[in-house]
C-alpha cells in the first residue's frame, strides 16, 4: 500500500497549542511525537510505502549529530519505507545522516529511506500525482494532481492542488477524518481530489 503525508514537524515546540496556522493542542513535543507515531503505525504496515512531502522535524539540540540521532530514532520507529521529499525545514545534513544510517528492509533490496530534493511523480488509477513540498501552480492540466505540504492549515485555491500535511483542512472532503498524524491512503487522496473538484464546480 502507498500512503502520503507531510509536515510532521517532530520535536517542533513552537507549533504546540491552538493557532490558525497549525493547530496542535499538545502539552509537549513528546505527546505530539507519540501521537503521530502511534496513529501512523496503526495504519501503515512494514511492507507499505509512505511518501513524506517534507518538513520532517525541527530540533535545535546541540551538537547537531545528537539532534539527527533523535530524529532518526523517531523515523526508525515508523512502520513502512519512507520516501522523503526535502522540505524547507529539512537540512541537507539531516538527509546525509539518514543516508549514512540507512539500511535494507526486505529481500527486494529496498532501503528504509529514499531521498528526493524536489519531487516525485507517480501514477495511480490513470492519474499522475506530482508530489512536492511547496504547492505548485501548474496551469491548465489534465489528469495531473499536485500533492503538497508546507502551508499547514491552509488550502490552495486551485482544485488540482491537494494539501496532504498533518494539519490540512482538506480532510473536510472526507467522510471520516483520520486521527492526527495518520498518513492518507490512496482512497482518501482520491476522495479529497473529487471533493475539491466538486467544491470548485459549485462555485461557478
Amino acid at each position: 500500500m502507498q500512503y502520503f503525508t507531510s509536515d510532521t514537524h517532530f520535536f517542533h515546540e513552537r507549533l504546540l497549542g491552538m493557532s490558525e496556522f497549525a493547530p496542535r493542542p499538545f502539552l509537549n513535543v513528546e505527546d505530539m511525537n507519540d501521537t503521530i507515531v502511534n496513529n501512523w503505525n496503526a495504519r501503515v504496515k512494514d511492507g507499505d510505502v509512505v511518501y513524506h512531502l517534507g518538513d520532517i522535524a525541527i530540533l535545535h539540540t546541540r551538537p547537531e549529530k545528537k539532534a539527527y540521532q533523535e530524529i532518526f530514532e523517531v523515523l526508525n520507529s515508523l512502520n513502512g519505507r519512507l520516501v522523503l521529499i526535502k522540505g524547507n525545514h529539512d537540512p541537507r545534513n539531516l538527509f546525509k545522516y539518514l543516508e549514512k544510517n540507512n539500511y535494507q528492509v526486505d529481500n527486494a533490496g529496498h532501503n528504509k529511506f529514499e531521498f528526493h530534493d524536489v519531487g516525485v511523480l507517480i501514477k495511480m488509477n490513470h492519474v499522475q500525482y506530482y508530489m512536492t513540498h511547496y504547492p505548485m501552480m501548474m496551469g491548465i492540466v489534465k489528469q495531473i494532481i499536485n500533492l503538497h505540504g508546507h502551508i499547514h492549515h491552509s488550502s490552495v485555491p486551485i482544485k488540482e492542488d491537494i494539501n496532504v500535511g498533518v494539519d490540512t483542512p482538506e480532510t473536510d472532503y472526507l467522510d471520516n477524518k483520520p486521527p492526527f498524524g495518520t498518513p492518507f491512503s490512496q482512497q482518501e487522496i482520491e476522495k479529497m481530489v473529487a471533493g475539491k473538484r466538486m467544491d470548485f464546480m459549485k462555485r461557478k
